[in-house]
């Protein structure tokens, strides 16, 4: 396995895990269970450190992938700073949920300003992780590209193909 092949295969770790994570949170706000409160502090901790590796592949997969076609620094860049700050705030998260946890783990209930501090950075945070996946995309997948357009005629919509029929206003 290359660097880039363990670079996509643990990406999505954070992305979804994330996802659940906040979840999980929810219920427990929900239904009042501080068990899964708990959990869900100790899944962003988990997070934060499936974070790691994720980012020090990058890297290394960018070596792997630089010289092939339609790949470029244009695409890499974005990707690897934005990815910085996702890694900075997971970090945030997870050590704020390891502290909590440990501060509060002889409490009978966790404090709702740490439950609510939790809850709106992990909603940052895993939007960030979304947008670096989505830039992540963007270095090899063409069809996410914003800018993205058809180099030969059979790839262009049909309405692009023959313009000599389109007639100016007012005609």
């Amino acid at each position: 396995m290359n660097p880039a092949q363990l670079h996509l295969l643990l990406n999505h770790i954070p992305i979804l895990g994330t996802a659940f994570s906040i979840v999980l949170l929810l219920v427990g706000i929900f239904k009042h269970s501080e068990e899964l409160k708990r959990v869900s502090l100790w899944a962003f901790v988990v997070l934060a450190l499936f974070a790691l590796p994720v980012f020090f592949t990058g890297q290394p997969a960018e070596k792997v992938i630089e010289g092939l076609p339609g790949v470029s620094e244009q695409f890499i860049a974005p990707h690897e700073d934005f990815a910085k700050l996702s890694l900075f705030g997971t970090e945030i998260l997870g050590l704020l949920c390891l502290v909590g946890w440990l501060a509060f783990r002889r409490s009978q209930a966790l404090p709702s300003w740490l439950i609510a501090t939790a809850f709106i950075l992990a909603l940052v945070v895993g939007g960030m992780m979304v947008w670096t996946g989505h830039l992540g995309g963007m270095i090899r997948h063409t069809e996410i590209r914003s800018s993205f357009q058809p180099q030969d005629e059979e790839r262009k919509p049909e309405i692009l193909k023959d313009t000599t029929q389109i007639k100016p206003d007012g005609d």
